[in-house]
């Protein structure tokens, strides 16, 4: 297989094991969560050890192996982005995230939308559907959304609409379900890495929120803010996320 996939095969494997043990119906909220981050983070780790076993995991749901600061090849895994909705059945909008860093690039990934039963890859990569006109929509996080998120708006007299994981809101610009998502504070390499590359592939624009590059395999898994939005957008809501992030300070 190709490392797109692999990447792909990874998502759809923890996609089953997720869905199957929703569908079990014997676990709800926080117990469901807690099982399908295991369940997922093996059927993931089964997958690339079979087809890629030279290769290091960088995960959420395992122990940082420090070896990937000097490997070639790292993927980067969110085996249950969006644990909480997750949990909130029959909520939808949670990802399953496999990514493949390699000589300092994003170069292949899957994002697993489960509810959808759909797989987002770089490789073929998605059709964004054209922008229906009207007034912009911006993703943001349903339970903690960025004072900046609303000054980016303000600049594109845009609506806000909150959403569940981030691979979700990602992908939510690529189906064309948005036109943006902005996103400060509390997010890790993980969380951007697979839809970012989707994202990219697609040919949207994704960039800190300052302008400058999105960079993974970094010692610090922290990669705290994120702007993913259609190429036209850009420079009006970073010129937003400026004004605004000047005017509190």
């Amino acid at each position: 297989m190709t490392d797109v996939e692999v990447a792909a095969a990874a998502a759809r494997a923890a996609a089953a094991v997720l869905t199957g043990l929703r569908e079990e119906g014997r676990l709800s909220g926080r117990a469901l969560g807690d099982a399908g981050d295991a369940a997922a983070q093996a059927a993931i780790s089964g997958l690339l050890a079979d087809h890629r076993a030279d290769d290091v995991v960088f995960s959420e749901e395992a122990v940082d192996d420090p070896r990937r600061l000097a490997a070639d090849r790292v993927w980067i895994v969110d085996p249950l982005d969006g644990t909480r909705e997750y949990g909130e059945v029959p909520r939808p909008d949670w990802a399953v995230h496999v990514a493949l860093w390699s000589a300092g690039e994003l170069v292949a990934a899957a994002v697993a939308l489960p509810a959808l039963d759909e797989v987002l890859a770089t490789d073929p990569a998605p059709a964004v559907p054209a922008s229906g006109g009207g007034r912009p929509r911006i993703a943001v996080s349903r339970t903690r959304p960025p004072e900046v998120a609303a000054t980016a708006a303000a600049a594109l007299d845009a609506e806000l609409v909150p959403m569940g994981s981030a691979g979700w809101k990602v992908t939510a610009v690529v189906r064309g379900e948005v036109d943006a998502y902005v996103h400060a504070g509390g997010m890790y390499q993980w969380d951007s890495a697979a839809p970012v590359a989707v994202a990219r592939a697609a040919g949207l624009t994704a960039v800190r929120l300052d302008g400058s590059p999105l960079v993974y395999n970094q010692p610090d898994p922290s990669l705290p803010d994120l702007l993913v939005c259609r190429p036209e957008l850009a420079e009006r809501l970073l010129a937003g996320v400026r004004a605004g992030s000047q005017r509190s300070r």
